[in-house]
C-alpha cells in the first residue's frame, strides 16, 4: 500500500483538471506505483502467494484501464505510457 503523501504526489502530477482524483490517468499512475512496490516485496519474499495474487489483480486492473483510455483518448494513453515507461500493446 502506498503512503498517503506519495499517492497525493501522483495525483497532483497526473491529474487532468483541478479537482481530479479518479481519472484513468491518475488510477493508472497509482496502480503502476503499487505494482512496482509489490514487485520489490515479492523479490525478497518469493513464497508470499497472497501478495502475488494482489499483484496480479492490480496488473489486470491497470491493463483494463489502459485499454479503456486507449479507446477514449489514445493520445493521452501514449503520453501517460511514455511518462510512466510502460509498454502499450498494439491490440485494439
Amino acid at each position: 500500500m502506498l503512503p498517503k503523501a506519495k499517492k497525493q504526489r501522483l495525483i497532483t502530477k497526473y491529474k487532468t483538471h483541478e479537482n481530479d482524483t479518479g481519472s484513468p490517468q491518475v488510477q493508472i499512475a497509482i496502480l503502476t506505483a503499487e505494482i512496482k512496490e509489490l514487485t520489490g516485496h515479492l523479490r525478497t519474499h518469493k513464497k508470499d502467494f497472497s501478495s502475488r495474487r494482489g499483484l496480479l489483480k492490480k496488473v489486470v486492473e491497470r491493463r483494463r484501464l489502459m485499454k479503456y483510455l486507449g479507446r477514449e483518448n489514445p493520445k493521452a494513453l501514449k503520453e501517460l505510457a511514455e511518462a510512466l515507461k510502460l509498454r502499450i500493446s498494439n491490440e485494439s
